[in-house]
């Protein structure tokens, strides 16, 4: 738990903080009922075979891939999640005029039901709510897709060229889009407090946020049930539930 010590004092630095830069992993959205992936009851921790799914190459040269991450899409916990406490904090943070930019891991779109601007949002792995088409490129909302795969379309194909059809989010062997990498990079660089949050701050370059940070001069919070690599260099580690520390910091 942490001391109501440690809590006034994060607090009394996101107050006098002008650009709070947050950055977001599976941790945050627990509370809504979307289960993270590394973590001890993760995804692929209980089942490493899910992991293929995430996978661009099996997606790409195996059917029965694709027709299991569709029939995996159909149930995904994400169409029926509701914004918890801590997504509430941090769009109560950007009411308040101190969030300069919200890095999120996530593809939930939580962030953004919780009333944080679009503008504000860096989603560097997609969102789970749009779909597109690897081969020309077509971008549409997913439920219509998945209207197909309920109507009996097991590997459902773009309707404009017939080239496979994914959720628009970054998987494994798929290269980041540059250009939001490159937006998230410079956020960071410019805050003056950097809070991440549900993170295991394992994956690059989205890690890196915390360091170009904290080299630019910015003080580091870390909000996160297990330790994590960059823990030594943050001025502060937060271990309690999140729904319940990230609305006692974000004034």
């Amino acid at each position: 738990m942490n001391s109501p010590a440690a809590i006034e004092t994060v607090r009394g630095w996101i107050a006098a903080a002008k650009r709070v830069v947050a950055l977001t992993g599976a941790g945050i959205s627990t509370d809504s009922g979307i289960p993270d992936f590394r973590g001890p009851q993760g995804v692929w921790t209980r089942n490493p075979a899910a992991e293929k799914l995430s996978d661009i190459r099996y997606y790409v040269a195996d059917p029965e891939v694709r027709k299991a991450s569709w029939q995996s899409r159909l149930d995904h916990p994400a169409w029926t999640a509701q914004p918890n406490a801590g997504h509430l904090a941090l769009a109560a943070l950007e009411k308040h005029g101190k969030l300069h930019a919200l890095i999120t891991q996530n593809i939930d779109g939580l962030h953004l039901r919780a009333g944080n601007s679009p503008g504000r949002v860096i989603e560097v792995h997609g969102n789970l709510h749009q779909a597109i088409c690897l081969s020309c490129g077509w971008k549409g909302p997913m439920q219509k897709v998945l209207a197909r795969v309920r109507a009996g379309e097991e590997d459902p194909p773009c309707t404009e060229c017939r080239g496979i059809l994914k959720s628009d989010t970054i998987s494994f062997g798929q290269q980041l889009v540059p250009e939001v990498i490159a937006r998230a990079m410079a956020a960071a660089s410019e805050a003056d407090l950097l809070l991440a949050v549900g993170t295991s701050l394992q994956v690059y370059p989205v890690s890196g946020a915390v360091p170009i940070a904290k080299d630019a001069g910015a003080r580091i919070v870390i909000m996160n049930a297990q330790p994590t690599q960059f823990d030594e260099i943050a001025d502060a580690v937060l271990n309690g539930a999140i729904g319940e520390t990230l609305p006692l910091i974000c004034v």
